[in-house]
């Protein structure tokens, strides 16, 4: 019997996997992102993004609880998380404060050939958060 058609699901969530639950929250408050009193000391937490979509936080203790075969990734990034900084200025100040606040960078601020400055940090675990904003004003 056909059960008929399947739901079309919806993203709701985006993950992170990360070694050291507090660096990398002090890394992801930099860029406005807000996470319940305590979560530094949980293996679990999550903030809302804008849209209703929310950012789950787990660390490598939380996923092998439930997944006796995970490893942690290693090469090349998979999955970026991106942020718009509103003008060019603001990729150059929030890329240099990420750097001082547990970053590493990967491809510094430069303009790029689609019409936006833009660079990528790495946050405390490798994972890529790309920075952006128009070079041009929107008309």
């Amino acid at each position: 019997m056909d059960p008929g058609p399947l739901p079309l699901p919806q993203l709701q969530c985006l993950g992170l996997v990360v070694a050291d639950m507090a660096r990398a929250l002090a890394f992801y408050r930099r860029l406005g992102l807000v996470f319940p009193p305590g979560a530094d000391g949980e293996t679990h937490t999550q903030a809302a993004l804008p849209g209703g979509l929310r950012l789950l936080v787990d660390t490598h203790e939380e996923m092998r609880s439930f997944d006796a075969s995970f490893r942690p990734g290693s090469g090349g990034h998979r999955l970026a998380l991106s942020f718009s900084c509103g003008d060019p200025a603001g990729v150059e100040r929030v890329y240099a404060d990420l750097l001082a606040h547990g970053g590493t960078g990967h491809l510094p601020p430069w303009d790029a050939s689609w019409g936006q400055r833009y660079a990528t940090v790495h946050d405390p675990d490798g994972s890529a958060v790309d920075l952006f904003a128009p070079l041009r004003a929107q008309a």
